[in-house]
């Protein structure tokens, strides 16, 4: 896997476990942007998934931290919501072994160095239907720097996105994590598999 430390955050809460799903992402959902066959990547504790199972036909989540996978499948138990929670590497989605009409990231993109970041648009290809919709959240560089992960650039989305790929839009958005009282300053994208 290629970000087992991550599950040691799971031993307590980490910052990005909120308790409920990203506003954005609720957005998303309420406006219907979430249908269909539905993938959550790097879906921690499974907030956003469990959300979508309301929206999708199918709804998967996984994580490389089988900590927090053990968490999503209780949560999703408890509140009988239908997602299938794996532990599998977001870099080898192939290994699935089907397609989703709809990928959702929060939070994974910007953990990945420039060379995971083609492998992981390679990986989402195979994953995603031809014509379906890559929706990423991501810290933005208008963030302050304060530590925690790396901040993205609209540039450097549309370059790694640049190839095989529709960007239809990139905008401001907001992360809610646990550590501040303001929001995190993020970017919202939504890439089409052209």
């Amino acid at each position: 896997m290629s970000h087992p430390p991550f599950n040691d955050s799971y031993l307590g809460t980490p910052p990005w476990d909120i308790g409920r799903p990203q506003g954005e992402f609720v957005g998303l959902a309420k406006a219907g942007e979430i249908r269909g066959r539905v993938l959550d990547v790097g879906c921690g504790t499974g907030e956003n998934a469990i959300l979508f199972s309301r929206f999708g036909t199918e709804v998967w989540g996984i994580d490389s931290a089988p900590l927090a996978i053990d968490k999503a499948r209780k949560k999703s138990k408890e509140r009988g919501a239908r997602v299938r929670f794996e532990v599998e590497d977001a870099l080898h989605l192939d290994r699935l072994g089907r397609r989703f009409d709809i990928i959702t990231d929060c939070g994974l993109f910007h953990v990945f160095s420039d060379v995971e970041r083609i492998t992981f648009a390679e990986s989402l290809k195979a994953a995603l239907e031809k014509h379906g919709t890559y929706f990423m959240l991501c810290f933005s560089t208008k963030e302050p720097e304060w530590g925690g992960p790396r901040r993205v650039s609209e540039e450097e989305i549309r370059h790694v996105f640049g190839r095989g790929w529709k960007v239809n839009h990139v905008r401001d958005a907001e992360i809610e994590t646990t550590l501040q009282e303001a929001k995190v300053r993020a970017l919202l994208s939504s890439i089409t598999n052209d």
